[in-house]
């Protein structure tokens, strides 16, 4: 006769071994580009739910890595001097907008009663870029744990709508390639999302976002240096994007080394691959108990900011650009 744990033992591996089948099967479908970047986080949203996540301890690491890789790779398809261009017309909506983003999100957490450190990093993740923004702005203003993942949980659920939304809204609005690419830079908050968002919606596009994206950025170095003089963290290290400095290279290689061509098409195809199972990674993060975790009031600064981000950068792009 098999005891209880015994029993209960045997029910954890089958659905274990189930876990790891389903995450493969989708890594499968994405390596063969027969899912979409939308579709495959959607599926990661619904197996996380339903079936768990085998891979919990390596998620985050995994999602790090792979979309480093996968926007060096886009880089090898990608002009450098129609990215200097795209930096050129992004830089002062990127400036004003970054540092309204931030002001609004101070003003909201204090009218909202949000914790200090939890509304900062949300705001900054807004701001900048997302979950990249969060893990270089935590250690700064030395968040716990519970701060630096409900920041995550917000970022990440509405990241994961963006990248079924602003497709939409573009078409319904009939942007050019250019300004929707614009457009999600400054609006979406993570670099995945947005690449996946201007990937969907045309070449130009996705050229556009991912360097006005990376551009931004590189704002997270002074706004560390401005978090630690507001918050008065003495010896905080602030984490530097250096991956950004290899996309520079492979964009540059691409541009002025022709004879490079026979490899790089091959490159940014594997790239958008990285991307999509990127995506199904940070869908694999969205349960129940992150949405639980949240809670109501970051949830709403969060909201409340990408709405005005969204709508700011709209406006200008329509009518002042």
């Amino acid at each position: 006769m098999k005891t209880k744990e015994q029993t209960s033992a045997q029910l954890f591996e089958i659905n274990q071994s189930v876990q790891q089948v389903l995450f493969l099967a989708v890594i499968l479908l994405c390596l063969f580009s027969i899912i979409s970047p939308p579709i495959a986080l959607l599926l990661g949203v619904i197996i996380v739910n339903l079936f768990g996540n085998p891979f919990v301890e390596f998620n985050h690491k995994a999602i790090t890595f792979l979309l480093q890789f996968s926007v060096v790779g886009l880089g090898f398809g990608m002009n450098a001097n129609s990215a200097v261009s795209a930096g050129k017309e992004g830089f002062v909506l990127t400036v004003f907008s970054i540092f309204s983003t931030l002001l609004f999100g101070l003003l909201l957490g204090k009218w909202l009663k949000t914790e200090r450190k939890t509304s900062h990093l949300i705001s900054c993740g807004t701001a900048i870029c997302g979950g990249s923004a969060i893990a270089a702005i935590s250690p700064v203003i030395k968040s716990n744990e519970n701060q630096t993942s409900i920041a995550l949980g917000v970022i990440f659920i509405l990241n994961s709508i963006a990248l079924f939304v602003f497709p939409f809204i573009g078409h319904q609005l009939d942007l050019s390639q250019k300004d929707f690419g614009l457009w999600c830079a400054i609006a979406i908050h993570d670099t995945s999302s947005v690449v996946g968002a201007a990937n969907k919606y045309g070449v130009e596009a996705l050229q556009v976002a991912t360097t006005v994206k990376l551009a931004r950025a590189l704002w997270i170095i002074p706004i560390s240096i401005l978090t630690a003089f507001l918050f008065k963290s003495k010896n905080s290290k602030i984490k530097i994007p250096y991956f950004i400095g290899l996309f520079v290279i492979a964009m540059l290689v691409n541009t002025y080394v022709p004879s490079t061509a026979i490899f790089t098409g091959h490159l940014v195809g594997i790239a958008k691959i990285g991307l999509t199972i990127t995506l199904f990674l940070i869908g694999a993060t969205l349960n129940f108990a992150t949405l639980k975790t949240v809670g109501v009031k970051p949830l709403f600064q969060g909201v409340f900011l990408w709405i005005f981000i969204a709508a700011l950068a709209l406006v200008s792009i329509l009518y002042l650009g």
